[in-house]
């Protein structure tokens, strides 16, 4: 066994290029998960690392570089399906090129979010990708990366005005109309909408898609059976008892989100309706919770994998470490939607 070199004080790339007999720009790309190195040069660097006991100082690093090789993510909630699934699409093929995530969950506040966006600032990330808080209608607090040259983009929730940041969003106009359609279709005339807050870019635009159908169908929009409010299940719930306990009350429900989708079906069965025979219900973003409800949610499938591929590939392009044309970035990129067909409707 090859007895390593006592070296004086802490290693550094040049005590392991000596060590493994590599040179420094090897043990550099190793580092920085350089996807053309050989698995058996990785193997020998690594090996020869865990021997060393070395630690990359990756502060230090960046400041020599101005490149930390880190990416800030601000979500709203890590727990939400929608974006757990996109953080996890966003991390594997980050670390494909060589950057680690740091993660910061707002849990929609709109003060923690500022501060947030200033400790990524302070942290040195090379971009900053974000999906705002419900309330956020200002965004000028991300003005502080931008104006110091940090790359940023938005997705799923992004600003309605204009802004120099790239967007990434899904397409709920279309998720919205596809719902309300699929409704119509199927012989509903006095639908009811649970939607969000107003102020957030995802309940704008289901919303329109939702009066689009209903006007093209020459429907009467019933404004007693129009819900805009954080989409918990408790709330749905209240609004779904309030209408369906009515004299007056709708054939059919289309929810923004699954788990009110899930909370107007059990209030439905409370009351003694059966889904689809005497309400007929769609949910929004395909919840894995919503394939194993009886009967199962006819909801809109958002593809949050290919937002977080989109997104990266974006961030590449910022970054410079994709040839693809910067061009494509100004107008929003819009990632599709789909109607996922069930037993509710």
């Amino acid at each position: 066994m090859t007895k390593l070199p006592k070296m004086a004080g802490a290693n550094t790339i040049l005590h392991v290029a000596k060590a493994s007999g590599l040179s420094p720009a090897t043990i550099s790309r190793v580092l920085n998960n350089h996807p053309y190195v050989k698995e058996a040069t990785r193997k020998r660097v690594m090996d020869t690392i865990e021997k060393m006991s070395y630690h990359r100082n990756n502060i230090a690093s960046g400041l020599r570089s101005n490149k930390s090789h880190t990416i800030g993510l601000i979500v709203p909630r890590i727990s939400m399906t929608f974006q757990s699934e996109v953080i996890t699409t966003i991390q594997n093929h980050l670390y494909k090129h060589g950057y680690n995530l740091m993660i910061c969950q707002s849990n929609d506040s709109l003060q923690m979010e500022r501060e947030m966006v200033k400790t990524l600032h302070s942290t040195r990330v090379d971009a900053v990708i974000a999906a705002c808080t419900l309330n956020t209608t200002d965004f000028s607090h991300f003005d502080l990366l931008m104006n110091s040259g940090v790359p940023v983009i938005f997705y799923d929730r992004v600003p309605t005005s204009k802004t120099n940041a790239t967007l990434i969003k899904g397409d709920d106009t279309r998720g919205g109309y596809l719902a309300t359609s699929h409704l119509i279709e199927i012989g509903c005339k006095k639908i009811a909408h649970i939607s969000g807050p107003l102020s957030c870019n995802l309940y704008q635009d289901r919303l329109a898609g939702f009066k689009k159908a209903m006007q093209q169908a020459n429907l009467k929009i019933n404004d007693n059976w129009m819900f805009y409010q954080e989409l918990t299940f408790e709330n749905a719930r209240i609004a779904v008892k309030k209408m369906l306990n009515s004299n007056d009350r709708p054939d059919a429900i289309v929810a923004d989100n699954d788990t009110s989708a899930i909370a107007a079906l059990e209030c439905a069965k409370e009351v003694g309706l059966k889904v689809p025979h005497d309400l007929k219900i769609v949910g929004y973003s395909n919840d894995s919770r919503s394939a194993i409800t009886s009967p199962s949610i006819t909801t809109i499938e958002q593809f949050p994998a290919l937002m977080g591929q989109k997104i990266v590939e974006a961030l590449m392009v910022l970054l410079g470490k994709s040839t693809a044309n910067s061009e494509m970035l100004v107008e929003p990129t819009i990632v599709p939607v789909q109607l996922i067909r069930r037993l509710s409707a």
